[in-house]
């Protein structure tokens, strides 16, 4: 059953000028304690593939994994994806990337995040190679002091990046990118030009590629309740979105 939205819009209604965008932790799939320990729901890649097929490959992952594991977890699909929060782009699934370079600033916030982790148990890094992510999911208690030592480090760092809030941590990532100008690369690009986009998230990582579908006069779903938003729909968690997707594709079936 579609579970109920919390809306002041309707949800979207797909059709065959959709282009529709999903982000995956916490909006296709469920959050878990650590990015690794995550698992796709039997039945879930089948949608897509089937949705993208009826929307003439109009459907992308807008993501902050790297491409290379949102290939592993949909494997055998390879959807058109926007990995590391856009500094990864790639419109078709058999297309090479079209990548940002890694900022030597990296390197250095790197080396200094691997001696933070090992001080504190429980809290976590992962270099995806364009981004890294700095994880207090299972270590609450540390986070006030993290999010000012992450703070301290972009400074110092004097290096064209930005500190993003993610989901229970920070991620160090370039300020060229976001969701939203990976949104509106493909909105650009076929099979998305000129279509009316619809973009689906779950946090503040979201809200940029939300401002993009709404100047493009589409629509935003903001999965939790929790925050606030400028999405003017929300469904409750991750299986309403699931929910919601299949009734989409029974009805374009």
């Amino acid at each position: 059953m579609l579970a109920t939205a919390m809306t002041r819009d309707a949800l979207p209604v797909l059709d065959a000028n959709t282009a529709l965008f999903l982000d995956v932790d916490g909006t296709l799939i469920d959050i878990a304690p650590t990015p690794d320990a995550v698992t796709v729901p039997r039945g879930l890649g089948d949608v897509l593939r089937e949705l993208g097929e009826r929307l003439d490959g109009a459907l992308a992952l807008v993501s902050g994994r790297r491409l290379a594991d949102l290939d592993a977890l949909f494997a055998p699909l390879r959807l058109p994806a926007a990995g590391q929060h856009g500094a990864e782009l790639r419109r078709r699934g058999e297309l090479q990337p079209v990548a940002l370079t890694r900022d030597a600033a990296l390197d250095a916030i790197a080396a200094r995040v691997t001696h933070i982790v090992d001080e504190r148990p429980g809290v976590m890094m992962e270099d995806k190679g364009l981004s890294i992510a700095l994880h207090w999911r299972i270590a609450p208690q540390y986070r006030q002091e993290l999010q000012g030592l992450a703070a301290a480090l972009i400074t110092e760092s004097g290096a064209d990046l930005e500190l993003l809030p993610v989901h229970m941590g920070v991620e160090f990532k370039a300020r060229a990118v976001s969701k939203r100008s990976a949104i509106e690369w493909f909105m650009r690009e076929p099979p998305f030009r000129a279509r009316s986009p619809v973009f689906v998230g779950d946090d503040r990582t979201d809200e940029d590629g939300f401002v993009a579908v709404l100047q493009m006069g589409g629509q935003a779903v903001r999965v939790g309740y929790q925050g606030s938003s400028i999405a003017p729909t929300r469904l409750a968690a991750p299986q309403a979105v699931r929910d919601w997707l299949a009734t989409a594709l029974a009805v374009l079936r």
